[in-house]
């Protein structure tokens, strides 16, 4: 069996979980169709194969998870008050934010992290420009705007120091050392 074919199984092995909860059942054709078909799926439609070294720093990760569970609170209470205060007046925006890594699993992450927040949405991701797009509830100043960007840097960070390369942790903090930040 080729290198990338066992680069698939745990894809296949996925997917293959999925079908049988799809289906609400197990049995043996059950499971014979769901490794068929997350193996055409598999081979149809490959995942771009990443770094498979990936690195998992667990006190950085703790870190990370803790971050974003405070976010979550905070821009809960934030959006609450702006609903609360401004109601159908509520203004928002879109700031564009410099990606500090190219690493698919990074700029996922932090995408993800993003949408868990309320009151944000990455609307769009720029990776050959290296920007991405984030929609922002309560945006009414350029303070405010830069205070939202930085945000967004700053979870980017955290993901890059949990889960990037030694290489993208290095690169981070030089990029953030030239900005200034």
């Amino acid at each position: 069996m080729s290198t990338v074919w066992l680069r698939r199984v745990p894809q296949v092995l996925l997917l293959t979980v999925v079908w049988v909860l799809l289906w609400g059942t197990v049995s043996v054709k059950i499971v014979l169709g769901g490794l068929l078909v997350g193996a055409a799926v598999a081979f149809l439609f490959p995942l771009p194969v990443e770094n498979p070294a990936m690195p998992i720093r667990p006190w950085r990760l703790l870190q990370l998870a803790g971050y974003l569970l405070a976010d979550l609170v905070i821009s809960g209470v934030q959006v609450s008050w702006e609903t609360l205060r401004y109601g159908s007046r509520a203004r928002a925006g879109i700031v564009a934010v410099p990606l500090l890594s190219r690493s698919g699993r990074v700029v996922t992450v932090v995408a993800g992290g993003v949408v868990l927040t309320p009151g944000s949405y990455v609307l769009q991701i720029d990776q050959r420009g290296g920007l991405a797009y984030v929609y922002n509830l309560g945006l009414r100043s350029a303070a405010d705007a830069e205070r939202a960007r930085r945000q967004v840097l700053k979870l980017q960070l955290r993901v890059i120091a949990a889960l990037g390369s030694a290489d993208e942790l290095v690169a981070c903090q030089r990029a953030l050392d030239r900005s200034g930040r």
